[in-house]
């Protein structure tokens, strides 16, 4: 080979060896900014769940140790849907709950909440409700043909134990008597213990006690239920149900997270997961109870 030649074959052989550590570089940099942009679509943020420990069937801990419950089940659902996100579950006390969504603690946290506006003040809440609980009267049974429904308790004058005005339960109230014919009289009252509430309604001092389905059946109606003496003298008729949600920390994070969860829990609801929830925990679609 001439001199010429091996200097032309070796310029080739430069030129390929370079071009071949150019490619590498070229596509290491490509590839690094894919890694590095698909590490970014998938990065996860874990969010802190607290829930009420002994709420059942809405929120608890079972017999495992594990978190539980309908609006749990119901998170759960989310969580799996929801794959830039993963849900740490935390079972506490209201009182815990409320302070620890308030600090940053917690992210998220569901105890059977109703919408109210220092709550709405004070914590992000979606537009999309995650349960429902059904509200209504414990009246006398000697009365159940007198008062069937919270039009003919009103009209009748039924008078209600008396509800603390930081109660939601006393909203309510207040939101029938907006509209209503013949309104329900409201007596503030600061506290009162539930036994008081059911004597005061056996004695004839007041006609009804304003409570969720749930408190009932399971204080009165079940054969282990506290008030449970008070089983044939007392019955329950329902008036409404009222939509409960999720409370979240006030962040920008949790802002997205938001919108997120609504869009979730629409197609829960869409595919009837929510329904069949409901039906394992409660028996019965709570939701039907929601007029509004």
């Amino acid at each position: 080979m001439s001199k010429k030649k091996w200097i032309i074959s070796g310029g080739v052989i430069v030129a390929l060896v370079a071009a071949t550590i150019v490619g590498r570089q070229l596509t290491g940099k490509n590839s690094a900014s894919a890694d590095s942009s698909s590490e970014s679509s998938e990065k996860v943020i874990t969010l802190q769940v607290a829930h009420n420990q002994n709420y059942v069937p809405y929120d608890y801990i079972n017999e495992k140790g594990d978190s539980d419950g309908f609006e749990v089940a119901v998170l759960k659902a989310i969580d799996e849907k929801l794959k830039n996100y993963k849900f740490d579950y935390t079972g506490t006390s209201d009182e815990d709950l409320l302070i620890g969504l308030e600090s940053g603690k917690y992210d998220i946290g569901v105890k059977g909440a109703w919408y109210t506006e220092e709550r709405a003040q004070k914590f992000i809440i979606p537009d999309e409700a995650i349960g429902a609980s059904v509200i209504g009267f414990a009246i006398r049974k000697e009365d159940e043909s007198k008062y069937k429904d919270i039009d003919s308790f009103a009209k009748n004058g039924g008078k209600l134990v008396p509800i603390s005005p930081q109660n939601a339960q006393y909203n309510v109230i207040q939101e029938y008597n907006k509209k209503a014919k013949n309104q329900i009289e409201l007596t503030e009252s600061e506290s009162f213990s539930v036994a008081d509430a059911y004597a005061w309604v056996l004695e004839g001092r007041y006609d009804a006690y304003f409570s969720i389905k749930l408190s009932f059946e399971e204080a009165v109606q079940k054969e282990d239920g506290a008030y449970h003496q008070y089983a044939d003298q007392l019955t329950w008729f329902p008036y409404k149900g009222i939509e409960t949600y999720p409370l979240i920390h006030k962040n920008s994070t949790n802002k997205e997270f938001a919108k997120e969860y609504d869009k979730a829990v629409k197609e829960l609801q869409e595919d009837g997961t929510i329904a069949k929830l409901s039906e394992k925990y409660f028996g019965e679609d709570v939701f039907s109870y929601v007029t509004d």
